[in-house]
């Protein structure tokens, strides 16, 4: 075999090798999503957005909630019956209203209990999404995130701040549109959040979470600690089983040249002490 037939063995090999590492770990989470669902006698959902590698190449694939999300998580809902309790695992920066209402409403529409689990963070339309659940399950340092919207790079609630505080003679067309849209947005999201919320909340409570968390109180990445989301009267719980983290191990980022994270991998139940050192005389 002549070195040009090496080459291209070389190439076949490491092109189909992620391809097979990735069905090897596809197997493996649904393997152990079926050992949740058969634990807790629900189905499972998980809507994890990380950033794979799918080819040799290494390019990685940003993901955020989109429609094809909401397509296929609206599909599982359908294909549950009514009254089976469904639990669905959070893992997301945010992405497209459109779809984290659709999920949210699917969600808050099913007759069986509903459980949200976020391991790290569940940021804006996963936190939209959290409130359509009877009971939130979160990693004592997991986040959730306000759910203001926003237009284009700037946040709907500051571009309503700019308008009151300046000349509107010295305001340009663009921005007073962009104002409007974004006045329109807000009272859209608060809204939904209304809806959303007053399916597992009072009145006053769902009125109260729309108002705190679509309305630019905070900058749209910051994080609601648990404390926090039990503050605004969210009903969390942090006793987020095991086989949450072991899932999430199945879902890796890109791998990088070097790692920036190491640790052993094992559960310390006390601090782990050096063997002691023998002398000469021993």
């Amino acid at each position: 075999m002549d070195l040009l037939n090496l080459l291209w063995l070389f190439l076949i090999i490491s092109s189909l090798v992620p391809l097979f590492r990735q069905k090897i770990i596809e197997a493996d989470r649904l393997r152990l999503m079926r050992t949740i669902e058969t634990k807790r006698g629900s189905r499972v959902i998980a809507l994890i957005h990380r950033q794979e590698s799918m080819s040799f190449l290494g390019f990685p694939v940003a993901r955020y909630i989109d429609i094809q999300d909401s397509e296929q998580v609206l599909r599982a809902i359908k294909l549950t019956d009514p009254k089976l309790p469904i639990d669905i695992i959070l893992h997301t920066p945010g992405g497209l209203v459109l779809a984290a209402e659709q999920i949210a409403n699917a969600l808050a529409r099913h007759e069986g209990k509903v459980t949200v689990m976020v391991p790290h963070y569940a940021m804006s339309g996963g936190t939209m999404i959290a409130l359509a659940a009877d009971e939130i399950l979160m990693d004592e340092n997991a986040v959730l995130g306000p759910v203001d919207p926003q237009i284009g790079n700037f946040p709907a609630a500051s571009i309503l701040q700019v308008v009151a505080e300046k000349d509107r003679n010295r305001i340009d067309d663009e921005t007073l549109i962009l104002a409007d849209i974004s006045r329109k947005a807000i009272e859209q999201v608060k809204a939904t959040i209304r809806r959303i919320a007053s399916a597992h909340y009072p009145a006053e409570k769902a009125e109260f979470l729309a108002e705190e968390l679509a309305t630019g109180k905070w900058t749209h990445d910051y994080p609601i600690t648990v404390d926090e989301a039990r503050q605004l009267g969210l009903n969390v719980k942090t006793e987020l089983p095991e086989e949450i983290y072991q899932l999430m191990n199945l879902y890796p980022q890109t791998q990088q040249r070097r790692p920036s994270v190491e640790y052993i991998p094992l559960p310390y139940p006390a601090r782990p002490a050096l063997p002691a050192r023998k002398t000469k005389s021993e």
